[in-house]
């Protein structure tokens, strides 16, 4: 496949998941989807299953069953019929009935306690973090207004050992382009707290402030939305990211009186502990909230 075309499909499918985010609690109408793009429907599903190895179907099951089991959370208010409908669903009965299928427990369950059980669960799924004992409990977020960043990117799929392995052809590129003043950031389009690790989407970009460097546009280009986060500072080991995630879903979040959206979490990496000889990491994490 030609480089040219592999990039069209990619940035189409792209924009396609970006839609998805931005419109999740509405009704997705696959026939009007297609033709935003100009593109037949069997050729929209071919090329997304391509690109992210899951069809749209999937996609938006899972974001709106992520986005779910924050809402009931940090919407200590609302009714299950309303977050159902905050997610895109018109019926509480299949709300409950796939909530149910994905996280084995009702969403009431969810909200007296059974997150916490869920989550660490898939903390369990990573050595790693099952021999970390950090804590973040005494970290503070910082509220920011975040202006749209463009990135070239590569995808990754699970939350594994592998992904420096990604990280190291994004630094080949850097060097092969001369660029010298350049940022690293992880995006998560999957909630690694919630979503099994081999089933998170983990996307290692790099943000190049000197766009003229550029000689090999390899990578494909996306946008991280604008928006107001989160931000938390933080450091540690190989390791212990997912303590921190898991304390940022299941304490700070529902303690904090906002809620996330559906945009998704990034890192700036100030050290990249996937290109580091200690395996230790610095960063910015970036939570998107609305109050």
């Amino acid at each position: 496949m030609k480089r040219e075309t592999l990039n069209k499909k990619t940035q189409i499918s792209n924009d396609i998941l970006y839609y998805i985010y931005t419109n999740i609690d509405t009704d997705i109408n696959m026939d009007e989807l297609a033709q935003q793009f100009n593109i037949s429907k069997v050729y929209m599903h071919k090329i997304y299953k391509e690109v992210f190895g899951r069809n749209i179907y999937e996609s938006i099951k899972s974001i709106r069953l992520q986005k779910a089991s924050s809402l009931l959370l940090t919407n200590k208010y609302s009714t299950i019929t309303q977050i159902a409908a905050l997610c895109g669903y018109s019926s509480q009965t299949s709300f409950i009935r796939v909530f149910k299928e994905r996280f084995s427990m009702t969403p009431t369950a969810w909200k007296k306690g059974g997150h916490k059980a869920y989550s660490q669960t898939i903390l369990a799924e990573s050595k790693k973090a099952i021999a970390s004992n950090a804590t973040y409990n005494n970290i503070e977020a910082t509220i920011v207004n975040m202006p749209q960043i463009e990135v070239y990117y590569m995808r990754h799929n699970g939350y594994n050992d592998q992904i420096k392995q990604t990280w190291q052809k994004v630094q080949t590129w850097t060097y092969s382009n001369n660029i010298k003043d350049y940022e690293h950031i992880a995006l998560f389009h999957d909630n690694p707290t919630v979503t099994h690790l081999e089933e998170c989407q983990y996307v290692a970009c790099i943000k190049v402030n000197d766009k003229s460097k550029i000689d090999y546009e390899r990578l494909p280009k996306l946008n991280i939305a604008k928006g107001v986060y989160a931000k938390f500072d933080i450091t540690g080991a190989d390791g212990d990211f997912l303590h921190f995630l898991y304390w940022v879903y299941t304490e700070w979040l529902p303690n904090s009186e906002y809620e996330t959206t559906t945009q998704p979490p990034y890192a700036i990496y100030k050290k990249n502990k996937y290109l580091s000889d200690d395996n230790h990491f610095d960063l910015s994490f970036y939570l998107s909230i609305k109050f």
